[in-house]
């Protein structure tokens, strides 16, 4: 059973891995992420919202350390660390790293993501209070 706060988070992440998906899309490689302005302003959007991503996790782990352990196909550690790193050493963000995150694990956060709302949402279904 989800409560509200985690329901709230996840519907957050959600929206942000749509705006991330959106803005990636017009990235056809790494260096297209540094190689102008309009690439750079890109990365930057792509970095804030896995920052939100990241920040959300943290406070859903917080409130529910089972959850997420329950979907160990995603290093949601990894998440989590990117997150301080963004909010903390921006300047040691690598663009190749932000390319391959949206490139091969978004898709899979994504559905993930969607998987724990839909089998959560279920599960209340089956136990009302």
């Amino acid at each position: 059973m989800l409560d509200d706060i985690i329901q709230e988070n996840l519907r957050i992440i959600l929206e942000s891995i749509v705006l991330i998906e959106n803005r990636f899309s017009k990235i056809n490689s790494a260096d297209d992420l540094v190689s102008s302005a309009d690439g750079i302003l890109i990365l930057d959007a792509i970095a804030m919202r896995l920052q939100v991503v990241g920040e959300l996790l943290k406070k859903i782990n917080k409130i529910d350390n089972l959850l997420l352990e329950s979907y160990p196909e995603i290093e949601w550690d990894k998440i989590m660390r990117l997150r301080d790193i963004v909010s903390h050493h921006y300047e040691k963000v690598d663009h190749e790293i932000i390319f391959d995150i949206c490139k091969n694990h978004i898709p899979r956060l994504n559905s993930t993501i969607h998987e724990i709302i839909a089998k959560e949402s279920s599960q209340n279904l089956d136990n009302p209070v």
